[in-house]
């Protein structure tokens, strides 16, 4: 099946002049905005006027211009009527969640998502909303919908999954949702351009652009694209989260995220060029490896059923080294001896980025949801970068392996 590459929807939205005649859009670095008649601003107030009604604009916290310009390039990227950006991923997470949700309402999530999610979900909504979430191996179709209740108003996951690398069947999880009148969210931070989950019937997509999308590692940054009127209920001056709540971009922040996506397409190439070749060779080694672009991945089929075949399969792969005390003696050598990339979290950096997931970015996960989500002690993450030649960062990686005694 082929699916639509992305790029060529966002190819129109560059073509945006700034106000100047610029080839670049311009910062608008004004909190707050003028209107030309005392008469405009009940308007905006009530809704009636915006920036795609007269072009009118509020406060910072509310649109900006530059932050807009941005948010139409993310909803170009995944196909969504509408999108706005902000400070960052779990905000945007966040935000849509309890958008969806009033008190004592309830989510079914998939078991393995980013460590802050679970947090999320597990501990800061129960406590301090009675929002209650539903744990469950988000490949199980069958447990999916044995989870819903009559509070159910979403179903939450990754498109994949963080740290195992689990794919989630997007169509089908669609149907579930909407049979049941409820909403389908999706992260799909690790893999923009890869997947389209609004093409394959997300509801709701959200991003942490401070991975693959900005590349660089030096901002943190979020996303929320949607239809229009959930993007609306979101800057509501009385209910909206992003509104009230206030985790709105910094207009900076927009305009440097903005210079990267052109070139997003030819570093997510790279990214999963680089990581096949790895995962390949690793497996070759007799080595635990998973990623997706592995014949015996369990969402090896699935994955390559739903994805944009131009951009490989993503620039994740995972090693199990049995035990987080052997893990961590593999992440020092390549760091400190071998330069092989940085013991760090995140993703989607120029450099390659280790950690070892359970000590780390899932930490926030009980023991027992650890084991159930199958994040084991030794599970190591990489994001693979593309710095160095191949060769090089292969060799380097083979030898750290071979004196932890690996190989």
């Amino acid at each position: 099946m082929k699916h639509r590459n992305p790029v060529e929807t966002m190819a129109n939205t560059r073509h945006e002049f700034g106000e100047h005649g610029g080839v670049n859009m311009s910062v608008e670095a004004s909190t707050t905005f003028t209107v030309l008649s005392s008469g405009t601003m009940p308007e905006i107030f009530c809704g009636e006027k915006g920036p795609d009604q007269g072009g009118c604009y509020l406060y910072g916290r509310h649109f900006n211009p530059t932050v807009y310009n941005l948010s139409k390039q993310l909803a170009a990227l995944e196909g969504t009527e509408a999108a706005y950006c902000t400070a960052s991923g779990m905000a945007a997470i966040s935000a849509t969640l309890m958008q969806l949700c009033d008190a004592d309402d309830h989510i079914v999530a998939s078991n393995a998502v980013y460590g802050g999610t679970y947090a999320l979900l597990h501990d800061l909504l129960p406590a301090t909303t009675g929002i209650s979430t539903s744990l469950v191996d988000i490949t199980d179709l069958a447990a999916v919908e044995a989870a819903i209740t009559t509070r159910t108003r979403a179903i939450y996951t990754e498109s994949v999954a963080n740290p195992t690398l689990r794919i989630a069947n997007i169509p089908a999880l669609s149907e579930i949702a909407h049979r049941h009148g409820i909403k389908l969210v999706v992260d799909n931070t690790f893999s923009p351009l890869l997947l389209s989950p609004k093409e394959l019937g997300a509801d709701i997509v959200v991003h942490s652009m401070t991975k693959f999308i900005s590349g660089a590692s030096d901002h943190i940054a979020g996303a929320i694209c949607a239809n229009g009127d959930f993007i609306q209920q979101l800057m509501d001056l009385h209910t909206g989260m992003l509104m009230i709540l206030g985790p709105t971009m910094d207009p900076q922040t927009a305009f440097n995220i903005s210079l990267r996506i052109p070139h997003l397409p030819l570093r997510m190439k790279e990214h999963g060029h680089r990581t096949q070749v790895f995962a390949e060779r690793l497996q070759t080694l007799g080595l635990t490896v998973s990623y997706p672009g592995l014949d015996n991945h369990p969402d090896h089929d699935l994955f390559s059923e739903l994805h944009c075949s131009d951009y490989g399969y993503g620039g994740v792969l995972t090693l199990d080294m049995g035990t987080e005390v052997l893990a961590n003696r593999l992440l020092d050598l390549l760091q400190n001896e071998y330069h092989f990339g940085y013991v760090a979290v995140s993703l989607g950096y120029f450099d390659t980025l280790m950690s070892c997931s359970g000590s780390s970015t899932s930490s926030e996960m009980t023991e027992e949801d650890k084991l159930a989500a199958n994040i084991s002690p030794g599970l190591v993450r990489m994001s693979i970068g593309y710095t160095g030649t191949l060769e090089q960062r292969w060799l380097q990686l083979t030898e750290a392996l071979s004196r932890v005694g690996a190989t």
